[in-house]
């Protein structure tokens, strides 16, 4: 219960931005309450001048409607009407104002997810499942809407209503108020038990979901794969295992909510035949007319209907509840870095690096990097080699402060990386990786992805310095061809050279080339080499190398091993006084062959 006491403050604060709406949905909620006191007196005044007037002498309709009896009915009639019409009017002014709020407080509560997911350290995303974060942004981003106006705001209007109808009850006949509340213990204990229950299997049914979207996500991206071995029955057979699991929970969780509805439901109704029967007595006895006995019937529905909402919204109370904590466990972790931090500095780098004795390991205590130094000068490449586990894409991925050293300095132009400006530092950075990463739009959306104001001329130039144009003309509608998703309908090759005509747009002064030839055929190679000679130019850049190629045309290499630099130099000299070198080169071949690639 604390837990839940602290997730309901921190709703209260996320409320704020919408008191007015949400003030103005609470009057109407207590113009409804207001109305439905109002509601049965007029048919108890109707029926008890009915009753009265049965003594006088048979008359025709017409003849009825003129005594005074008969204009006072039908003017109560009306009354009654006109207080049944206005609670229809604030009862659809009501769905209405209460949809709008609801989707703004999801849309906001989605936006504020997928920006605090944006900008959390790669580190959080390479330990959490996609998928989870999926799950958080479409379907626990609802919670906030699902426990305030689907939980506690009808519950709160239940509880005004049930008051209300209470105070009126006892007004009539406090003896039968008394009896109608007969069955609030059996409830309250019964909602006692089932809230217990319910709290467990609601975390865990979510839990089963997020994993379930997970399975799919993973079968879907490897669809490729999947058919190469022909095992769409196993993948089949695993995410059935998995939605049956999420499926027993959730079927479990609304087993225990028709279980409590069934027992509110027959609590009920043994209270409200105790008071009709009671009350047919009183009524028997000259008591009470039968039109209050109506008027209390009819508020006892008033009673139960409250009481029966306040035990039932529990079921979506406690949904809310722990779909809100996921997402305040997500809101709640700290971003990789503060955006207002460090420094801007007047136009580019020069692109002078220094790595400084810098250390890095994992979480797991695991050692990556180890006290590595080396200098990199303006627009000098740099090949990065070494068995796999040597540490070379952590080595970069530092350079962008993608994660951050244990130990050791890193600077640029003699600045430290920490002292600037995070959005500023990476702006300074051009990046291609191994496979290309293309987004859904069209072809000049995502080559102007790396310069998002670009004109169109200067996106057609990237795309020429890439050896992309002559390709992209051949599409259906050139620059303006919408992608597939992830690229698909392209070659390798091609997707490589758009990743290249990004870069060449962004035009840092820093490039990081991450093995983008490592799945190239023969020809798609040599088109994206001469690329990357040309983006190259001027530019401080690393290679992480995997081929001749890349090797022999760096200025210099430098070899990791276990996390160290254990060699310096050019390709030449270090064949000769690098073994480690030599035996990585003997897995190289040459450009004609261009087919080995050293171990990842």
């Amino acid at each position: 219960m604390p837990q839940s006491a602290g997730t309901l403050r921190w709703v209260l604060v996320c409320l704020r931005p919408y008191s007015r709406p949400l003030t103005i949905l609470g009057s109407l909620s207590l113009a409804e309450i207001t109305l439905r006191v109002l509601a049965p007196w007029p048919l108890k005044a109707i029926v008890d001048r009915l009753i009265a007037a049965r003594a006088m002498p048979a008359t025709s309709v017409s003849g009825f409607a003129a005594t005074t009896a008969g204009m006072a009915i039908i003017g109560i009639a009306a009354i009654g009407l006109l207080l049944q019409l206005a609670h229809q009017l604030i009862m659809l002014h009501h769905s209405r104002l209460q949809m709008r709020i609801g989707q703004r407080i999801v849309f906001d509560t989605q936006s504020r997810l997928f920006a605090q997911l944006q900008y959390l350290s790669l580190g959080h995303h390479d330990d959490v499942p996609t998928s989870d974060a999926v799950y958080r942004v479409h379907n626990d981003a609802a919670s906030l809407e699902r426990l305030v106006l689907r939980s506690l705001f009808p519950m709160a209007s239940s509880v005004l209503t049930l008051v209300s109808m209470l105070a009126v009850l006892i007004r009539i006949e406090p003896t039968l108020a008394l009896l109608s509340m007969a069955v609030t213990p059996v409830l309250f204990v019964a909602l006692r038990i089932h809230l217990g229950r319910i709290h467990r299997r609601a975390e865990t049914a979510k839990a089963l979901e997020s994993a379930l979207l997970g399975r799919t996500l993973e079968s879907l991206a490897a669809i490729r794969l999947v058919k190469a071995f022909a095992r769409e029955e196993y993948e089949l057979n695993r995410f059935t295992g998995a939605a049956q699991t999420a499926m027993r929970e959730r079927s479990s969780v609304a087993r225990l909510e028709s279980r409590f509805s069934f027992l509110v439901g027959t609590v009920n109704v043994c209270g409200t035949s105790l008071v009709l029967g009671v009350g047919a007595l009183y009524v028997g006895q000259g008591r009470i007319s039968v039109g209050t006995l109506l008027v209390v019937m009819a508020y006892l529905g008033f009673v139960y209907g409250p009481l029966t909402v306040i035990a039932t919204a529990t079921g979506s109370l406690q949904n809310g509840l722990a779909g809100l904590r996921r997402v305040r466990e997500v809101l709640a972790l700290p971003p990789e870095t503060d955006p207002t931090a460090g420094r801007f500095y007047p136009g580019p780098l020069t692109g002078a690096i220094a790595f400084d004795n810098v250390s890095f390991r994992f979480p797991s205590g695991y050692d990556v990097l180890r006290d590595v130094s080396f200098t990199a000068r303006p627009g000098e490449t740099i090949a990065l080699v070494g068995p796999s586990g040597a540490g070379k894409t952590t080595l970069v991925s530092l350079l962008g402060r993608m994660h951050e050293p244990a130990s050791g300095r890193i600077l640029i132009d003699g600045i430290n990386i920490r002292d600037m400006r995070l959005k500023w530092l990476r702006e300074q950075i051009a990046v291609v990786l191994q496979e290309a990463v293309l987004f859904s739009g069209t072809i000049a959306d995502n080559i102007r992805y790396g310069e998002l104001g670009a004109e169109q001329e200067a996106v057609a130039r990237a795309a020429r310095a890439a050896n992309a144009e002559e390709f992209i003309l051949n599409t259906e509608h050139g620059y303006d061809t919408l992608l597939k998703e992830s690229g698909a309908g392209l070659s390798v090759g091609q997707r490589q050279r758009l990743s290249m005509a990004r870069a060449f747009l962004k035009n840092a002064p820093i490039l990081i080339l991450d093995e983008p030839t490592a799945a190239l055929d023969t020809i798609a190679e040599q088109q994206v080499l001469s690329a990357m000679r040309e983006l190259r130019r001027d530019r401080t850049t690393f290679v992480i190398a995997h081929r001749m190629s890349s090797v022999r045309d760096a200025d210099r290499i430098l070899v990791l091993d276990e996390g160290r630099i254990v060699a310096d130099g050019r390709h030449d000299d270090l064949l000769r006084s690098c073994p480690l070198y030599a035996r990585l080169c003997s897995t190289l071949v040459d450009d004609q062959a261009s087919a080995s690639v050293v171990p990842a």
